[in-house]
């Protein structure tokens, strides 16, 4: 299932940056801004690979919960991912 791990992984994704690495990354207004100007660019690529359909999805392994043709895992997998990778720089910037 897809759901599932997609699910976790932004958890675990929230959890490193507010307790683990401490970053705080998540409760910023350039992350905020960075997710949305991000989220247009996931919308046109993403959608055009749903779309034509050059990826496609078994719904049996996720909810089938779609915005246009992009099922909503990929938005949250798509977080996880982008956030989890600024969490670990910032930490790694801040420390030396």
């Amino acid at each position: 299932m897809y759901t599932l791990p997609t699910a976790l992984s932004a958890i675990v994704t929230v959890t490193l940056d507010l307790f683990i690495l401490r970053t705080r990354v998540v409760t910023t207004r350039h992350f905020l801004r960075f997710i949305g100007f991000m989220t247009i660019g996931f919308l046109i690529c993403n959608g055009v690979l749903t779309a034509l359909p050059v990826v496609t999805y078994n719904p049996a392994e996720m909810v089938d919960i779609r915005f246009f043709s992009i099922p909503v895992e990929d938005f949250i997998y798509g977080f996880s991912l982008v956030t989890s990778t600024i969490s670990i720089y910032e930490f790694l910037n801040r420390k030396g």
